[in-house]
């Protein structure tokens, strides 16, 4: 996929990937989990989502399968690419329930909560 224009750096020190457009994910919604200074829930792992992990968010009153259009959120459902919120995510690999990661779309920002080799483990595009 197309990397961002800022050129942003992902947990491998590369260029940031996109990470989805349908839906279009990123705190900026610009199809990348770029984080900057007004984001302050990071959200920065690309995550392809599972029904598992959208029922552990929701059971932590994080509902993202229900649409909300008046926030323009057409809600979630497994095999969507999402930029999740780092310390989301390491709750739910800690409790089992992560789903699988893009680190080449996952921000280095992740780093500040996530370990990298937790990420690793979740890979979908490591060769």
């Amino acid at each position: 996929m197309a990397a961002s224009a800022d050129q942003s750096r992902n947990v491998l020190g590369e260029v940031l990937e996109e990470c989805g457009r349908d839906p279009e994910t990123g705190f900026y919604r610009d199809g990348c989990c770029r984080v900057g200074p007004d984001d302050f829930g990071v959200h920065a792992v690309c995550a392809v989502l599972t029904d598992e992990f959208l029922a552990f968010s929701s059971a932590r009153g994080n509902d993202l399968s229900t649409p909300r259009p008046e926030f323009g959120f057409p809600g979630l459902k497994a095999g969507d690419a999402w930029c999740l919120c780092a310390s989301r995510w390491q709750e739910a690999c800690e409790a089992g329930r992560a789903p699988r990661v893009r680190l080449r779309a996952t921000s280095e920002a992740a780093l500040e909560v996530c370990a990298l080799d937790d990420l690793k483990r979740h890979a979908i595009d490591l060769n």
